[in-house]
């Protein structure tokens, strides 16, 4: 499966963002997913599968409990795709650093 066909779901997109911030079990990601979503334990057991199928989570065994973690190999194909567009970007990012820089300076030199 694609990348993007991978992120095109916003359940696993959503699963994606939870993971980014730490690890959790498959009961929390259950709760709170299928809370949000109005989805089934299968239903998002499902979801965990491809994601981990397809490079973007990894799991491991505690017990009885499965936790799950962002893999951030799986992101690969998407950053290797936006590869071109970064030029349309890139430039106003380094100009807001330099502006932030420059009233960091300021705010030095007043104090």
């Amino acid at each position: 499966m694609h990348a993007f066909d991978v992120l095109g779901d916003p359940v696993r997109r959503r699963i994606l963002e939870l993971l980014c911030d730490h690890e959790l079990s498959s009961g929390a990601i259950v709760e709170i997913v299928g809370g949000e979503f109005g989805i089934t334990q299968p239903a998002v057991s499902q979801h965990l599968r491809t994601l981990r199928e397809n490079g973007f989570a990894t799991v491991t065994e505690e017990g009885t409990r499965r936790i799950y973690a962002l893999n951030a190999s799986g992101l690969e194909e998407v950053d290797h795709w936006l590869a071109p567009f970064r030029r349309f970007w890139e430039p106003k990012f380094e100009a807001l650093a330099t502006e932030i820089a420059r009233g960091k300076r300021k705010r030095r030199q007043r104090d």
